[in-house]
């Protein structure tokens, strides 16, 4: 019977409504449960879009009795949120990892040596570079050595980055080629018991790799960038905050974004260099189309996995080192006043507890000098519990990946101990800290898939519902805060809450339609985008 009426008021619209309609949209969507992520928590049936904006939500009879419309879709009831945004990815590592040695997923070291000597058949390079192995997934957990590399390989330079970008295996091809080198601070070259490098060169020791690492061409680029964008519309990932982008990397979004084949809402942090610092001083607050340039990315310590995240206290499986610090108080101090200064924000790698900890003595001045500051702590992995106070204290917007949660529960307590898991991965901690959290996935170090940060965030399990119970889930965040993680909160992270985040009037038409419901049971479901829309403009259909 309902369905008779909802067919008999379509009808009824569609025949006698025209001369009625007061108002012109280009498209109006109906038959929907929107939900508008709005303040109210409005939920409506019906969205009315006209020059990429939203003019007006509301129920089905006022929206189609109200416009007038070039196009209309039937949503077929499915649920519409606002385009889902990741707060933290890396676009062009991901193209990059695509464009070389695939190794994510890699079981034991042999595997890895072999998907090298498979891509170099098909490819035939003089330097062979790849990325994704990660040893907590074999049975020797332990840090490779290259070996193995070496008799695949003795004359050709192979360079394989780890999952997290923050280590690499060289083999001695490879080593040769760099010459004579000191390592710089915050970085090491490992060495075994005789003094022979082992082939692993962990955070700022990859600095001396750069000038041997061959770049894949603009063109190549961008063909797999557009590649990664159809992967992430397909989820209804519109919008992505790329942490971390040189000058020609910046140069090759703005290039895409001119040519109309980055559809893609992209917030990008610039890598703090000389010639990105005379961007920003020459450009200010940096807007073209979709592209919005008003930050800078630093890193102040490495990655918990491979023992390169700065502690207070030793490593549990590494006594007496507590990790890597790579940017300095003093050099924080001179990046913030420079910020400050173009009026652009600082978001800082920080996933131990000092490094954390340096971040926020930094925020201190950056909150008496300017309170919206809106400055970032990227990961937040471990927080001293007496400096949670200190995010709120000083403004500073936590942005974390759930997923990394449910990855690293195998090993994090074999690197920190049992007793220091309270305070890491610590989300509903730092959101009850700060009142808001931004949300992403860390891709490729992860997967894009941000049904995955859904369940890991609420349930705390990985998609294969490990663990039974969840790991640390009192930390858990509820559905509700997820979502606004993934929209409201996230755009607010990236100072575009006026235009995205929400779907209320004024605000960009960027909305996802999900082919299911959103799944809120604690077993996983997979799920996709049904429609995909950016600024009024359908960019995914589910086939």
């Amino acid at each position: 019977m309902k369905k008779y009426r909802f067919a008999l008021l379509v009808f009824v619209v569609f025949c006698f409504g025209s001369c009625m309609k007061s108002e012109k949209a280009d498209l109006v969507v109906f038959n929907a449960n929107i939900f508008t992520m709005d303040e109210s928590k409005t939920k409506a049936e019906a969205m009315a879009i006209r020059d990429g904006k939203i003019i007006e939500v509301g129920p089905d009879r006022q929206i189609l009795n109200k416009y007038a419309y070039d196009a209309s879709m039937d949503a077929m009831g499915k649920e519409i949120y606002p385009g889902f945004i990741d707060a933290h990815g890396h676009l062009m590592s991901y193209a990059e990892l695509l464009l070389g040695v695939d190794l994510v997923g890699c079981t034991s070291q042999k595997e890895m040596v072999r998907r090298v000597q498979d891509y170099q058949v098909k490819s035939n390079k003089s330097v062979l570079v790849g990325m994704g192995w990660d040893q907590s997934l074999w049975t020797n957990k332990e840090f490779p050595d290259n070996a193995l590399l070496n008799a695949a390989f003795p004359d050709t330079p192979v360079c394989l980055y780890r999952i997290d970008g923050h280590s690499a295996l060289l083999n001695d091809a490879f080593i040769e080629v760099l010459g004579d080198f000191e390592v710089p601070n915050g970085g090491a070259a490992i060495q075994n018991n005789s003094g022979r490098y082992t082939g692993l060169f962990v955070d700022a020791a990859l600095q001396l790799l750069e000038g041997f690492i061959p770049k894949f061409s603009n063109a190549e680029m961008k063909a797999k960038l557009v590649e990664v964008q159809d992967e992430l519309l397909a989820y209804g990932v519109t919008s992505v905050h790329e942490a971390g982008v040189d000058a020609n990397q910046r140069d090759l979004l703005i290039e895409m974004v001119d040519e109309n084949s980055l559809s893609l809402n992209v917030y990008a942090m610039l890598s703090p260099s000389d010639k990105n610092k005379k961007f920003a001083k020459k450009n200010g607050i940096y807007r073209n189309k979709n592209l919005l340039i008003r930050s800078f990315k630093a890193y102040v310590d490495g990655a918990l996995g491979s023992r390169g995240a700065l502690l207070k206290e030793p490593y549990h499986d590494h006594p007496n080192y507590k990790g890597l610090s790579l940017s300095s108080a003093e050099e924080l101090a001179s990046l913030r006043d420079f910020c400050l200064s173009v009026d652009y924000q600082l978001n800082c790698h920080g996933i131990g507890d000092a490094a954390v900890s340096r971040i926020l003595g930094m925020c201190k001045e950056a909150f008496n000098r300017k309170a919206d500051h809106r400055f970032r702590v990227e990961h937040a992995q471990l927080v001293d519990l007496a400096e949670f106070r200190l995010f709120t204290d000083y403004a500073v917007f936590p942005s974390v990946q759930p997923t990394h949660a449910t990855t690293d529960q195998r090993w994090a307590a074999s690197k920190i101990g049992q007793e220091r898991l309270e305070g890491a991965y610590a989300y509903k901690s730092l959101l009850n800290s700060f009142g808001m959290i931004a949300l992403g996935t860390d891709f490729p170090v992860e997967y894009t898939n941000p049904f995955y940060t859904i369940h890991s965030a609420v349930h705390r399990k990985t998609p294969k519902d490990y663990p039974e119970k969840g790991f640390l889930k009192d930390e858990a965040l509820t559905m509700e805060e997820t979502l606004k993680g993934m929209t409201i909160w996230a755009a607010f992270a990236a100072f575009q809450e006026n235009e995205l985040g929400s779907l209320e009037q004024g605000k960009d038409a960027t909305f996802v339609i999900l082919d299911r419901p959103l799944n809120k049971t604690a077993t996983f479901i997979e799920n996709y985008a049904w429609r995909t829309f950016i600024a009024g403009e359908i960019v995914h259909t589910l086939e």
